[in-house]
C-alpha cells in the first residue's frame, strides 16, 4: 500500500511540476475548516508566530532591486537578501551579522533571467511575476531540522488550523553520484510529529535538494505539500512550504563540501496559502486579488471574471484578467522600489511586463486609453499597510504607468500599420520578413515584443520567418557583447571555506580604522600617515592559505591592520605599497584592497619572500586617494545640488568615482534640461567655492533612523555607522529638531572625503542619459579637469558664434556656402565628442543644428539661382530632348521629366550633351 501510494505521488509530483495543479474554476471550498481569513491576517499570524512564540527577529522585506548581485534581475526569493551570511562575507560590524533568528515577508519578482514565470502568467490559475514569500531563517546553527520542521507543523495545524491529513511531506532521497546519504534525520522528525508513513515521500536532488546557483550554499530540503482533493478519489497536491536546510557548498569544479556552519532557509508563498486557507482552488480568487479583479471589470466594462483556462476561456477574456491584476502588481511593487520600465536588464523585463498588460487590457477588455494607470490604487489599497514604499510613491507609480502606456500605444498602432503594409506586398504563401519583425521588435525601433508581434501574424494567419529572426538575433547579441563594457577581473577572493576556517581560528576582522588616519595642513595639502602591521595570512592565486610566498609570485595578504580603502560602497579601492619593516628598500606593490566577510584582502605582487609573521608597513598612493576623496566628496555634492534643483523626490540610485571621474544614478521624473543641469553645477560651485568644512562621525545606527532629510541608500550599514556631514557637525546634523540634513549635504557613507570641500576645486558635469524611464546617469569631473573642460566649452563656443556670424553675412557663391557647411559639420562632430559642460553641449548643438538647416536652406537657394542666370533650365533641356524622340516634356526651371521613344540611346544621350553644351 505504502509503496502503491508512494509511487503514484511520485507521478503526481512529477505532473505537477510541469502544470500547476489549479487547472479549472471551482469555487467549492476546500474543507470546512478553516474559515476564511483575509491575507493580511494569514501574513500577520505568520509573523507573528515567529516573533511571538519562537523569538525570531522580524526584518523588513528588501527592494526588489537585487543589492550588489549582479547575478540576478530581481529579487526571486526570501533568502537573497541574506546571502551574505551564507557566503560568510558579512561585515562583523552590520546589523545582519548578529541575526540568528529572523523572519519576513519578502516581495518577489520571477521575470527574466534564470526564474522566470512571465509566459505563464494568465495561461494557469497559479502563476505570478510577483508574489510574496514568507520565510523563517536560522544562522549558524541557531536551530536545524528538528525545530524547523516542529515549527512549521505546530503553525499550520494549530495555529491555521489546517487538518493535518491533508497534508504530506517529501524529504531527500540521496544522491549516490554525489556521495549523499538520504535524509533519514528529517523523515525520522516528520514522524516523531504525527505524519503517516505514507504521506512521507522521498525524492531525489531535482526535487529535494535546493541550490542557490551554479555555485554556492546548497542542502538538502523537505517540502510540505497541500492535498486539494481531501481524500476524495487520487491525492492532488500543491506545494505549501518548503524548508531547506544548507549543510553544503557546491564548489566551482562541481564538488560539494560541508559548509562551516549550518543555516536554515524556508519560504512558502503567501499567494498559496491564502488560497487554501481561503478555500479557494486559485490563488486569483483570494483577496488578494479579488479588488483589482472587480476594478478591472468596472473599468473596462467587460464580462465578470470566471476563471477558466484554455479552451474554456472564448476570447481570452478571463487569462486578460488574471495577465492584467498580475502585471499590475509587479509594476507598483518595482516601481515603488526604483525600478523603471527600460530598454535592458530587469528595466527591460518590466519593459516587456507593462506593455503586456497593455495589449491584453486594450485588444481583449477593451480597455478605454489610461486604465492600467488607475489600477495602482487599488494595489496600493491592497499591499501598501504591510510595504509603505507604495504608499510613499503611489504617485509617481501612477504616473510612470501611464506615459509609458501613452507610449506603447502610439507604437502599437504605428506597428499595426507597417504590418499591414508589409502584407499588401506579400503573395499567399510568402512569410512575414524577419527583418520587418525586428524593426518593430524591442531590439528594433518601436519596441513591441517579439511574442506579440508572433500573435499579430499568428490573428492574421500568417508565418514569420523565424530562421531568419534567429539569425538577426544572434547578429545582435555578437554586436552587444562587442560594445558591452570590460568586465572587471575578479581577482582574489576569500570563499565561504576560507573564512569559516579564520572564524574558526578566532581570528579578528581586520582593523581598518587607519584609512581615516589622514590630515590637512596649513597650506592646504594633505598628509597621509602610514601604517604598520603583522601578516597573518597568505594565499595563492587560487585562494589557497600558505605560509610563504615567493619572489614575484602574486598572492594575497592578510593584515591585522590596514590603512588601505578597499572597494565599497562606489568608491575604488586605495592602491599603493608595502616594505617589510627593517628591509625599506624593497617594496611590495598593492594594487587594490577588497572586502571580504569583514577582513580586507590586499592583493599585491611579491618582489621577495613574504612570509606569516612579518612585521610590515603600508603607504597609500597619496595621489590616488587625494582623487578618490575629492571625487567622493563631490558626488555627496552633486546628489544634495540634485535634490535642491529637481525636489526631494530625487533618489541615488547607486554611484561609482575614482579619481579619473565620478557616476552618480539618480531616479528623476523627465531628462535633465541644460538650464537644470546648470543650475545644479551652480549649486555644487558655490559650496566649494565657500570651502565648507566636511564633519564625519561614527554614531550609533539607531540615532539615523528618523533624521529628516538625511540620504541613506538599500545597504546594509555597519553599527556604528559613519555620518558625513557637510557644513554642520554631525551632532547638529542628527538633531531631529534642527532640519540641518533638509538644508545640506547629510548621508551614511564608509568613503574616504575632503577635509573641506575647497579642494573638490570645480565640478562639471560632462555626460547624461537615460538608463530608463525615470533613472538619470551623470558624469562628472572635479578639479583641474573640470576647468579645462569649461575653458573647451567656452573655445568652442565662440567658434559656433563666429559660425554664425559668417551665416548671418551670407555666402557669395555655392562654393563658399558649402564650405560653411563644412565646418558646422566639424563643429557638431567637436561639440558632440568634447570634454565639456553637458549644458553647454546641449545648447551648441541645438545651435549648430539649426545652422546647418540654414545653411542647407542658402547653398540650395545659390544653386537655383545660379541655375536660373543662364537660359539653361530643365524644362528646356527635357523638352530638347524628348521631342528628338517624338516625346514631350513638362516641369520647372530647376526640375523636369519627360517621354520618349528611341532605338539609339547614344544619339539620344548626344542630343542632350550638344544642348547642354550650347546653353553653357
Amino acid at each position: 500500500m505504502a509503496a502503491s501510494v508512494a509511487a503514484a505521488a511520485r507521478r503526481l509530483r512529477r505532473a505537477i511540476r510541469r502544470s500547476p495543479a489549479w487547472l479549472g474554476p471551482s469555487h467549492r471550498p476546500l474543507s470546512s475548516e478553516p474559515p476564511a481569513a483575509k491575507a493580511s491576517a494569514v501574513r500577520a499570524a505568520f509573523l507573528n508566530f515567529f516573533r511571538d512564540r519562537h523569538g525570531h527577529r522580524l526584518v523588513p522585506s528588501a527592494s526588489v532591486r537585487p543589492r550588489g548581485d549582479p547575478s540576478l534581475l530581481f529579487v526571486n526569493a526570501g533568502m537573497n537578501q541574506f546571502k551574505p551570511i551564507f557566503l560568510g562575507t558579512v561585515d562583523p560590524r552590520s546589523e545582519m551579522a548578529g541575526f540568528r533568528r529572523v523572519a519576513n515577508s519578502q516581495k518577489c519578482v520571477r521575470a527574466g533571467g534564470r526564474h522566470n514565470d512571465l509566459e505563464d502568467v494568465g495561461r494557469d490559475l497559479s502563476h505570478h511575476t510577483f508574489f510574496e514569500m514568507l520565510g523563517n531563517w536560522a544562522f549558524g546553527g541557531e536551530y536545524f531540522k528538528e525545530e524547523a520542521c516542529s515549527m512549521a507543523w505546530e503553525l499550520l495545524t494549530q495555529v491555521y488550523g489546517i487538518p493535518a491529513e491533508r497534508l504530506w511531506v517529501s524529504y531527500f532521497d540521496g544522491d549516490p553520484k554525489a556521495g549523499l546519504e538520504p535524509d533519514l534525520e528529517t523523515r525520522h522528525i516528520w514522524l516523531s510529529l504525527g505524519v503517516p508513513a505514507t504521506r512521507v515521500l522521498s525524492f531525489g536532488p531535482q526535487e529535494n535538494f535546493w541550490e542557490m546557483g551554479d555555485t554556492g550554499p546548497c542542502g538538502p530540503c523537505t517540502e510540505i505539500h497541500y492535498d486539494l482533493a481531501g481524500g476524495v478519489g487520487a491525492p492532488q497536491l500543491v506545494e505549501l512550504w518548503n524548508l531547506v536546510f544548507m549543510q553544503h557548498n557546491r564548489e566551482a569544479d562541481g564538488s560539494l563540501q560541508p559548509l562551516p556552519q549550518w543555516h536554515v532557509d524556508t519560504g512558502m508563498g503567501l499567494e498559496r496559502l491564502v488560497a487554501v486557507l481561503q478555500g479557494k482552488h486559485s490563488t486569483y480568487d483570494t483577496d488578494l486579488f479579488s479588488p483589482l479583479l472587480h476594478a478591472i471589470q468596472q473599468g473596462c466594462r467587460a464580462p465578470p471574471y470566471l476563471g477558466r483556462v484554455g479552451v474554456a476561456d472564448e476570447g481570452r477574456t478571463d487569462t486578460a484578467y488574471r495577465v492584467v491584476a498580475d502585471h499590475i502588481r509587479t509594476l507598483s511593487v518595482c516601481i515603488s522600489d526604483g525600478v523603471f520600465p527600460g530598454m535592458s536588464g530587469a528595466p527591460l523585463v518590466l519593459r516587456q511586463i507593462l506593455r503586456r498588460a497593455v495589449r491584453f487590457s486594450m485588444e481583449i477588455l477593451k480597455a478605454p486609453p489610461g486604465f492600467l494607470g488607475s489600477l495602482v490604487p487599488v494595489v496600493v489599497e491592497i499591499l501598501g499597510d504591510s510595504y509603505p514604499e507604495l504608499q510613499r510613491n503611489s504617485a509617481q507609480i501612477a504616473n510612470l504607468v501611464l506615459e509609458d502606456e501613452a507610449a506603447f500605444l502610439a507604437s502599437l498602432e504605428r506597428g499595426r500599420r507597417i504590418i499591414d503594409r508589409t502584407l499588401r506586398t506579400l503573395g499567399p504563401s510568402d512569410m512575414f520578413p524577419a527583418e520587418v519583425a525586428w524593426s518593430l521588435s524591442l531590439s528594433g525601433d518601436l519596441g513591441l515584443p517579439l511574442d506579440m508581434v508572433e500573435l499579430m501574424l499568428e490573428e492574421k494567419g500568417v508565418q514569420l520567418d523565424s530562421t531568419g529572426l534567429e539569425q538577426l538575433a544572434q547578429e545582435e547579441a555578437q554586436h552587444q557583447a562587442r560594445q558591452a563594457e570590460p568586465v572587471q577581473k575578479q581577482g582574489l577572493w576569500l570563499d565561504v571555506h576560507a573564512l569559516g576556517e579564520l572564524q574558526r581560528q578566532g581570528v579578528p576582522p581586520t582593523d581598518n580604522s587607519p584609512k581615516y588616519n589622514y590630515s590637512l595642513r596649513p597650506n592646504g595639502s594633505y598628509e597621509f600617515g602610514t601604517c604598520e602591521a603583522q601578516v597573518l595570512q597568505l594565499y595563492t592565486e587560487d585562494g589557497t592559505a600558505v605560509a610563504s610566498v615567493g619572489k614575484g609570485q602574486r598572492c594575497g595578504l592578510l593584515l591585522d591592520r590596514t590603512n588601505f580603502y578597499a572597494e565599497q560602497g562606489g568608491q575604488a579601492s586605495d592602491r599603493g605599497y608595502l616594505v617589510r619593516i627593517g628591509q625599506e628598500d624593497v617594496l611590495f606593490p598593492v594594487a587594490r584592497a577588497q572586502v571580504c566577510g569583514g577582513f580586507i584582502l590586499h592583493e599585491a605582487v611579491a618582489p621577495e619572500c613574504l612570509q606569516i609573521g612579518d612585521q610590515v608597513q603600508l603607504h597609500v598612493d597619496k595621489a590616488w586617494r587625494l582623487g578618490c576623496m575629492a571625487k567622493h566628496t563631490a558626488t555627496h555634492l552633486l546628489n544634495w545640488a540634485l535634490r535642491q534643483t529637481l525636489g526631494p523626490g530625487t533618489e541615488q540610485q547607486g554611484s561609482h568615482l575614482n579619481p579619473e571621474q565620478l557616476r552618480l544614478d539618480v531616479t528623476t521624473q523627465t531628462a535633465l534640461t541644460p538650464e537644470q543641469l546648470r543650475a545644479v553645477e551652480n549649486t555644487v560651485q558655490e559650496a566649494v567655492q565657500q570651502d565648507k568644512p566636511v564633519y564625519m562621525e561614527e554614531v550609533p545606527l539607531a540615532l539615523t533612523a528618523h533624521v529628516p532629510g538625511l540620504r541613506s541608500l538599500d545597504e546594509i550599514y555597519p553599527d556604528p555607522v559613519r555620518v558625513v556631514s557637510v557644513g554642520v557637525p554631525v551632532a547638529h546634523a542628527l538633531d531631529p529638531a534642527s532640519q540641518a540634513a533638509l538644508q545640506t549635504s547629510v548621508e551614511l557613507c564608509c568613503g574616504t572625503h575632503l577635509l573641506r570641500t575647497g579642494a573638490v576645486g570645480d565640478l562639471v558635469i560632462i555626460g547624461d542619459r537615460q538608463l530608463s524611464k525615470g533613472t538619470t546617469r551623470l558624469l562628472a569631473i572635479t578639479g583641474e579637469q573640470a576647468q579645462q573642460a569649461r575653458e573647451l566649452g567656452q573655445n568652442l563656443a565662440q567658434e559656433v558664434k563666429a559660425a554664425t556670424e559668417r551665416l548671418s553675412q551670407g555666402s557669395r557663391d555655392v562654393a563658399e556656402a558649402l564650405r560653411l557647411s563644412k565646418d558646422i559639420g566639424r563643429l557638431i562632430e567637436a561639440v558632440d565628442t568634447s570634454v565639456m559642460p553637458q549644458w553647454q553641449r546641449r545648447e551648441l548643438l541645438a545651435t549648430l543644428k539649426m545652422l546647418q538647416r540654414r545653411a542647407n536652406t542658402a547653398i540650395r537657394k545659390l544653386q537655383m539661382g545660379q541655375g536660373a542666370m543662364p537660359t539653361f533650365t530643365a524644362d528646356a533641356w527635357a523638352l530638347a530632348v524628348c521631342s528628338h524622340m517624338g516625346g514631350k516634356a513638362w516641369g520647372s526651371r530647376v526640375v523636369a521629366q519627360g517621354t520618349g521613344s528611341t532605338t539609339d540611346l547614344e544619339a539620344a544621350l548626344s542630343t542632350a550633351r550638344a544642348y547642354a553644351l550650347s546653353q553653357l
